[in-house]
């Protein structure tokens, strides 16, 4: 009898991926996700029939580049927690080996705390505050008139 494999959500994949072991990555490690992980709200969010994936590439890009993602570290910074600010303070300090190209270095830097955060709750399954602070960001952008 074949055994069934129920994943309900992509973070099952890796079962070890808990608790204290996600405080012990590497910053750049929780960064690597939470990019993804991003990207695919971003992705998701503007996501409408009506558009070609040129122009949904284009709108993505407005939100998934570090100068936007270290200004949504500015818009969540009174919704955080102490435990949140951290993290996002280990990925804006990791030493990054790679030279940002057309970014300012600390916008690269805040971004890549930006990202440390998003990895965490994403890894930890705390998918609920993860769309909460999304839908912060995005709804600031999209009715708080602010167009990027």
């Amino acid at each position: 009898m074949e055994k069934s494999i129920a994943v309900k959500s992509f973070r099952d994949v890796n079962e070890g991926l808990k608790g204290e072991d996600l405080r012990m990555m590497s910053p750049l490690q929780l960064a690597y996700i939470g990019d993804a992980v991003f990207e695919l709200l971003v992705r998701t969010a503007i996501m409408s029939r009506d558009v070609n994936v040129n122009k949904l590439h284009k709108e993505a890009t407005k939100y998934v580049k570090a100068n936007a993602q270290a200004e949504s570290v500015l818009k969540l910074d009174e919704l955080l927690t102490d435990e949140e600010k951290s993290f996002i303070r280990r990925g804006r300090n990791a030493r990054i080996n790679s030279s940002p190209k057309n970014v300012d270095l600390r916008d690269y830097k805040y971004a890549t705390g930006f990202e440390c955060l998003l990895g965490y709750l994403y890894l930890s399954g705390n998918e609920e505050r993860l769309l909460e602070l999304f839908r912060h960001i995005y709804l600031h952008d999209t009715e708080g008139g602010n167009d990027k």
